[in-house]
């Protein structure tokens, strides 16, 4: 991939996003760098500035349509333009519906879904201007297949599914180089079940710990590798890991039917 190319990227503070940020900076990429834990942020950039052209940290409250319209606008100032967004910035939470307070509900999809519309619209003007414009939306295994007792998570994810599908193919009426890219990653190995929100009586450290033992499997660094060659092919989507290649099958082999199969398994689980 060419060096002198500009990216904003959102939870550059960890996980995935960091790794994306540390592999572009690589490659010498610009970055602007978004992260609501700014002492995270802050750890990125001093990582990437010994190899990129350029890194910026701005610390962003993904869920505040205000404050992502603010960083697009600076990192395109600071920047000079964008070519490549990755929304990576997310928050995993367990609950089922009538446990889920209204408030939590709203912020899930706020976090996970709202601030994917809100900085794709920001930065869709530098896109399309870009020689080679990519968005990279970030979307989940669980966009995928629901799961009880994951209703604002699963619905949030989905929806970065649907909108991203959508505007790749009104890039591509639009463009001929620029497009969106959808990733569906399984389990990661990153701290997501460690800062998950829960609703009220949900065993949180249990949870976390199941996560991390049983279902997180794919490193950040791999999952950020694929991400990025992904993306750069152009790739509608990108699917991460054997975990969501088998909920991929799954659901395209069952259908509807597939709602049967979950219960039944968390069923087995707790007796």
């Amino acid at each position: 991939m060419p060096g002198e190319w500009k990216a904003a990227i959102t939870g550059a503070g960890s996980g995935v996003g960091r790794e994306i940020a540390l592999q572009l900076a690589q490659q010498k990429w610009s970055l602007a760098l978004a992260d609501s834990n700014y002492d995270a942020l802050l750890d990125t950039q001093s990582r990437c500035a010994a190899t990129a052209a350029i890194a910026r940290a701005t610390r962003v409250d993904v869920s505040s349509r205000a404050e992502i319209t603010s960083w697009a606008a600076s990192s395109r100032n600071g920047l000079g333009g964008i070519d490549a967004v990755f929304n990576v910035a997310g928050v995993l939470y367990s609950g089922d519906v009538i446990d889920t307070p209204p408030a939590d509900f709203d912020l899930v999809m706020a976090t996970n879904f709202e601030s994917v519309v809100n900085s794709s619209r920001a930065f869709l003007p530098d896109i399309l201007t870009s020689r080679r414009g990519r968005i990279i939306n970030v979307s989940s295994a669980f966009g995928v297949m629901s799961a009880p007792g994951y209703s604002a998570y699963n619905s949030s994810k989905f929806a970065v599914r649907g909108f991203t599908e959508a505007l790749n193919q009104e890039l591509r009426l639009a463009s001929r180089t620029a497009r969106a890219t959808c990733v569906i990653p399984g389990g990661l190995k990153t701290s997501i079940a460690r800062t998950a929100r829960a609703a009220p009586g949900v065993d949180h450290a249990r949870t976390a710990d199941f996560f991390d033992r049983r279902i997180a499997r794919t490193t950040p660094e791999v999952a950020a590798q694929k991400i990025i060659a992904g993306a750069w092919r152009g790739k509608s989507q990108v699917t991460i890991g054997n975990d969501a290649r088998l909920v991929a099958a799954t659901t395209r082999v069952l259908g509807p039917q597939y709602q049967r199969l979950l219960p039944s398994l968390r069923a087995l689980r707790r007796t």
